[in-house]
């Protein structure tokens, strides 16, 4: 049994016990989270349940596990001939989540 959610502008494949990371969600580690975007459910008989876009009533909840930051994006800008040099850094803000049911 698995899912596709839609979460953070991503489409991630769900089954549960898995962990995913998704963009930042506002909510205390430890507490409980449903996803209401499920695009795509594969039921326990087998059978295959789409949306259009999204699948009436079915969620996904998972338990955040902790906040964290991807790994550092270095964006260098140089204009040739002008001795101009310009370095910037960006750490995206993450979300750890564990899966814990689909119902639907």
């Amino acid at each position: 049994m698995f899912a596709i959610v839609q979460a953070g502008g991503r489409q991630e494949k769900v089954v549960p016990g898995t962990v995913i990371v998704v963009d930042r969600i506002d909510a205390e580690p430890g507490s409980e989270y449903t996803f209401d975007r499920v695009l795509l459910i594969e039921q326990a008989d087998g059978a295959v349940v789409t949306g259009a876009p999204f699948v009436k009533g079915a969620t996904v909840t998972g338990v955040i596990e902790k906040q964290t930051q991807a790994k550092k994006i270095r964006v260098f800008k140089t204009k040739r001939r002008k001795h101009f040099k310009k370095a910037q850094g960006h750490r995206t803000q993450q979300t750890r989540v564990k899966v814990t049911a689909i119902n639907g």
